[in-house]
């Protein structure tokens, strides 16, 4: 049911709107090494020593900063007329290789092949079949075939599974009784 508020000012649609936005803000940092960076630095850095560090314009660093201190995954602080970042506990607990629960992998897993897939939607939906060749240039009837071409490519997918296997795992395996069994397999599944 919509209000009439919603019908004023579409705040609801505008924020759809802007969500890959986000997502792809957050994918690009991850990519580049921001929240790593300053996870293992030992000491404060500015935008000037990010872009350095990470052979990365300094234009650019401090767009993607400010970027990620909007969405709450960096902090920054004034300090002698610098800023100076540092990652929120989520980043740095999520959002760095080192941490044991990364979703940096879910995440470069998300931004190289999930988002190149979506952008094929209205394909899909047209033709009702996935849209892997379109985006990868791969033929193949079945996905797993193009997820496993490649020694790379099993590794992503792997460590795709396992951030996901991080953060539920202990849910899923607890949801059940499984003590009469000793082996539990992952049966995988059908993405379209």
């Amino acid at each position: 049911m919509t209000g009439a508020e919603d019908l004023n000012y579409p705040k609801q649609l505008l924020e759809y709107k802007d969500g890959f936005m986000v997502s792809k803000t957050m994918f690009t940092a991850c990519e580049l090494g921001v929240f790593d960076l300053l996870h293992e630095s030992s000491e404060r850095l500015s935008t000037a020593d990010i872009a350095s560090r990470l052979e990365i314009s300094i234009d650019g660093a401090d767009r993607l900063l400010s970027a990620c201190v909007g969405l709450k995954l960096l902090k920054v602080e004034m300090i002698n007329g610098n800023e100076i970042y540092s990652n929120t506990d989520l980043s740095s607990l999520y959002l760095t290789k080192s941490s044991p629960k990364t979703l940096h992998h879910m995440m470069m897993y998300y931004s190289n092949t999930l988002y190149t897939c979506w952008n094929f939607l209205p394909d899909a939906i047209r033709e009702g079949k996935n849209q892997h060749e379109r985006a990868f240039k791969i033929s193949t009837k079945d996905i797993f075939e193009a997820i496993y071409r490649s020694e790379d490519e099993i590794k992503t997918f792997m460590q795709f599974m396992d951030s996901v296997w991080s953060i539920c795992g202990k849910d899923v395996i607890t949801a059940f009784d499984l003590s009469m069994f000793h082996k539990v397999y992952d049966l995988g599944g059908n993405i379209v």
